[in-house]
């Protein structure tokens, strides 16, 4: 990796409203057109990128060895009908507060076009889930046998003795593929977003049936974060805690294989891992949080099957504290570049009630690691967390308590240390802080956050390039 001290350029570190980046665009001038320009290049090269998962001519290596490496690839998924669902009870969907779903469009929107200004290709879920469809009979018949899986038809025992051989065709699986082969790409991919169920009674007149609906909205898959990690080895796939997010996860491995990324492994219960919880800080060294959502368990397999990659683990123990606005690593750390990173204030010290703890696994010689863990070996333990990044050179910029809830915490490194971030004061204390020297972009992001989550948690970067 570069060393910071080898820089050739020290650049003033500055913070950019996204609003400028978007006034640009509209006002129709040069640099706003060199914008829109990439933009339809990227959309090009997202085609490129899911027909066989190749980039011109070379095959993409799915591929995060440090957080501060350039974003090439990023997967999200915009606030759509399952987000609308998920919006009439905000607490029974996971959601911090009430959201409004055209706002959270306009600001998903504004996210995307940012990450295309800085050169990456941006991919949506529904953009893959529905790519091909319309020329490919065989990505067509993909699709509905995915939403055939998704699609539930239900009748009372009862009333099922009561229906003639005639009309129990109509609540069969002929019948269901019958339906999803006359829907539109777009219907399939709603059908896999919200998982419904149709409960059926005969109705004695009309058409011969009654219909009611039942549905399992995917309402948090805008987090795009959290159902995997990519390591410098691959993608790793992980298991949820929250039953509402439980179908998350395989959803996001098909898109995966439709993309030709490779997927080298996958978490298995009593393992949880959640993406939000990893950050990759070099082919020497990775973060992982164990706490409220992932536990080390799950670390314990990535180890075993040397999943990770890197040389060390540093496991971030939230003994503590355990809270839902803190749940995740990302929630109360960042990194911001090479030897730069900001955390919550509040969990900082040996004497805090929220201090966390590292313990590091270190890979040594095979047949000498830890029971269990394969080659990686338990050599610290219980080291507070900013003392441990302090023994690895880190500048850590505090980040208080309010700025915190307010998801200051939670930015995205585009690389080099650009950062995106959605609470302006933090965004300006980043720039201010002296052992930063990158950008600082701000984005109003108000109506995602609502969904506890701001845009390190809504983006999986499945590749980065040194």
């Amino acid at each position: 990796r570069r060393a910071p001290h080898l820089r050739v350029m020290k650049r003033s570190s500055t913070v950019t409203d996204v609003n400028e980046v978007v006034c640009a665009v509209c006002n129709g001038n040069e640099q706003g057109k060199r914008k829109s320009a990439r933009s339809k290049s990227v959309a090009s090269a997202s085609a490129l990128l899911v027909e066989g998962g190749h980039v011109g001519e070379a095959p993409l290596h799915v591929c995060q060895v440090h957080e501060n490496d350039f974003a090439k690839v990023v997967i999200v998924c915009e606030p759509d009908l399952p987000k609308m669902m998920g919006a009439l009870h905000p607490l029974g969907s996971l959601y911090e507060r009430p959201v409004n779903l055209d706002v959270s469009k306009k600001q998903h929107t504004e996210f995307r076009n940012l990450l295309r200004s800085h050169g990456c290709r941006v991919l949506t879920v529904r953009e893959i889930l529905k790519f091909g469809t319309e020329r490919s009979v065989s990505a067509r018949l993909e699709l509905e046998d995915m939403a055939a899986k998704s699609l539930s038809y239900d009748v009372s025992p009862e009333c099922e003795d009561r229906l003639s051989k005639k009309d129990l065709y109509y609540i069969g699986e002929e019948y269901k593929k019958q339906v999803l082969e006359e829907m539109s790409s777009d219907q399939l991919v709603d059908i896999l977003l919200t998982n419904p169920t149709v409960h059926i009674t005969p109705s004695y007149r009309d058409t011969g049936f009654r219909a009611t609906y039942q549905f399992s909205p995917l309402s948090n898959l805008v987090f795009t974060r959290d159902q995997q990690i990519t390591t410098c080895k691959g993608v790793v796939m992980g298991k949820l805690r929250s039953p509402q997010r439980a179908n998350e996860v395989q959803l996001t491995k098909f898109c995966f294989k439709k993309l030709g990324l490779k997927v080298v492994g996958a978490i298995e219960e009593p393992g949880f891992l959640e993406g939000g919880d990893f950050f990759a800080a070099g082919w020497d060294l990775c973060f992982i949080g164990i706490g409220l959502r992932s536990n080390l368990e799950a670390c314990r397999q990535c180890m075993e099957n040397d999943w990770f990659g890197a040389k060390r683990v540093a496991v971030v123990k939230d003994d503590y504290e355990r809270s839902q606005d803190r749940m995740h690593l990302d929630c109360v750390f960042s990194i911001l570049g090479d030897d730069c990173a900001l955390m919550l204030e509040d969990m900082m010290g040996e004497n805090s009630p929220t201090r966390r703890l590292v313990d590091e696994y270190v890979k040594v010689s095979e047949g000498q690691g830890t029971p269990g863990f394969g080659d990686y070996k338990l050599e610290r333990e219980s080291i507070e967390f900013s003392q441990y990044l302090a023994d690895n050179g880190y500048q850590v910029l505090p980040i208080p308590g309010k700025d915190q809830l307010a998801y200051g915490c939670n930015c995205l490194n585009m690389g080099d240390s650009n950062i995106i971030a959605v609470h302006k004061e933090t965004a300006r204390k980043i720039s201010r802080f002296e052992h930063f020297h990158g950008n600082v972009e701000y984005l109003p992001y108000d109506q995602i956050t609502s969904m506890y989550g701001a845009v390190h948690c809504s983006s999986q970067v499945v590749h980065r390039e040194q």
